[in-house]
């Protein structure tokens, strides 16, 4: 079980997983409580939507490492499970396997929500997570967008299936309500954030891979540009991080006045971000990278929990 826990990235599934349970009862059920609602999606469906979306993340992590053996060899030869611990039939019948119980779970919620946009999605994932591993990973800057707005997807799938639930109940009148306005307006700050930070990790991440990747063929963002203009990008992308974070903090009354907010914003988010900005002009090796990959994790894993502070405001 090991090898298969490592395959499909266990402790990514995990913040996936948290993430979700974090913006439905953390953050979307005390808004609809403070506007006189109550959910509309049922927990045994909203388990449903979870397990889909794990099995769906854990099917792209498979079939990533199907296609990056080469690379793998060259960047990570330690840390390889494909051809080392699980053969390549074996990995691809997994991959099929959590792709079909994905799409599988996916279909029975569009079904139940009457949602045809849904079923869509849940098809084009897995063919955008196969085309992501063989093409558009190996095209700088669009593969990292793709898979932060997966990311993103994994926390406003959450609200979209909450008010179609809702819709069926109340009508047009929830969708018009301040409450659903509200719900939507803190579902895609912390979307947004997951982006963002998810964004510039992935280009740490080809940093870190840079020999393997280059030799692979691939066309990331410092191959193309270079690693100075790469640590460049990547300090931009924090400051805009920060300075958005700062300019939320003192343009939203209720998170102005709110002085753990505060706290919490400084200690958990920026002086970690500003620590790694620093950290990001001294390093020079994979490893070095690797462990700003990992700072970047543990930032992203703190915004998440900042919805249990979001939801006390309501």
């Amino acid at each position: 079980m090991l090898p298969i826990l490592r395959l499909i990235r266990y402790k990514n599934l995990i913040i996936i997983a948290l993430l979700q349970v974090l913006i439905r009862y953390g953050l979307i059920i005390p808004i609809l409580n403070h506007f006189g609602y109550e959910a509309g999606f049922t927990d045994k469906r909203f388990i449903i939507l979870v397990i889909s979306t794990l099995f769906l993340a854990a099917s792209g992590y498979v079939i990533n490492d199907y296609f990056d053996i080469k690379i793998d060899r060259i960047n990570r030869p330690d840390k390889m499970v494909i051809d080392k611990k699980i053969k390549r039939r074996e990995a691809m019948f997994l991959h099929v396997i959590f792709t079909f119980c994905g799409v599988f779970m996916g279909l029975f919620l569009s079904y139940v929500l009457r949602k045809e946009s849904y079923a869509l999605m849940y098809i084009l994932i897995p063919a955008f997570l196969w085309y992501y591993s063989t093409t558009f990973k190996k095209q700088g800057l669009i593969g990292n967008i793709i898979v932060s707005a997966l990311i993103a997807l994994v926390a406003i799938l959450v609200v979209s299936a909450e008010f179609s639930a809702l819709y069926r109940v109340y009508g047009a009148s929830i969708i018009e309500s301040e409450a659903c306005s509200t719900a939507w307006f803190w579902t895609l700050g912390f979307a947004f954030f997951a982006f963002v930070v998810n964004l510039t990790r992935e280009i740490i991440k080809d940093l870190e891979d840079m020999e393997g990747d280059e030799k692979g063929g691939c066309q990331t963002v410092p191959i193309i540009i270079g690693v100075p203009y790469t640590k460049a990008v990547i300090g931009l992308l924090t400051i805009f991080i920060l300075v958005v974070i700062w300019l939320l903090y003192y343009s939203i009354d209720r998170l102005g006045g709110d002085t753990f907010t505060f706290a919490y914003f400084m200690i958990f988010i920026t002086l970690p971000l500003i620590s790694s900005l620093i950290y990001l002009f001294k390093i020079s090796t994979a490893k070095g990278y690797h462990q700003l990959s990992t700072m970047y994790k543990l930032i992203m894993f703190f915004g998440v929990l900042y919805v249990f502070v979001a939801g006390q405001l309501f």
